[in-house]
């Protein structure tokens, strides 16, 4: 039986645009540190040509992890999370929970540029959620939330521990309720 985080392809091609969109959002902290290095940028290029129909599903999770490896060539902690946030909006053609993974490392990525601004991380969610269409919000509301399925991102893993696991819950509270006020403070 498939994991529910999979999503239909259906699905998975209509969260990927928004993954990608924050993904990019924090993609000028990974280029300032290393400017020559496209693969996150590509892979929020090849994010979006798969959102529009024109890569399939097969090759992009064959190349899912090449802007993951980006995260290995810088040394800022922000930087890390943004091409990790590229890394994860590739990694939608796989499975759909990972557009949860691009949107919390972003914001994360956000949180670590601006440690001056306690409020940057639930900033960023409110963005993320501002920018959520109906059909998107549908697509990721049929995940389980964090750490309730162990077949997939949401399960055991970085995206159930730490900082990432309290965006991840604050984006699902956001999906399921629009009107729920996010934290003003650093999540």
């Amino acid at each position: 039986m498939a994991s529910p985080q999979a999503l239909s392809e259906t699905d998975r091609r209509i969260v990927a645009t928004w993954a990608a969109d924050c993904a990019e959002r924090v993609l000028a902290l990974f280029e300032t540190e290393a400017p020559a290095d496209a693969r996150p940028r590509v892979a929020i290029a090849r994010t979006r040509a798969f959102a529009r129909g024109d890569l399939g599903a097969a090759g992009e999770i064959r190349r899912r992890f090449v802007a993951g490896r980006a995260a290995r060539e810088v040394k800022t902690p922000a930087a890390v999370a943004a091409a990790r946030a590229a890394a994860q909006a590739a990694a939608v053609a796989h499975m759909g929970a990972h557009a949860l993974g691009a949107a919390a490392y972003a914001a994360k990525a956000a949180g670590l540029a601006a440690p001056d601004r306690p409020d940057a991380v639930g900033e960023e969610i409110r963005w993320q959620l501002d920018h959520v269409s109906d059909e998107v919000r549908g697509a990721l509301r049929r995940l389980p939330p964090v750490g309730e399925d162990s077949a997939g991102p949401l399960g055991p893993g970085l995206l159930t521990s730490g900082i990432l696991a309290s965006i991840v819950r604050s984006i699902q509270a956001g999906l399921a309720d629009p009107d729920q006020p996010l934290p003003r403070d650093r999540i």
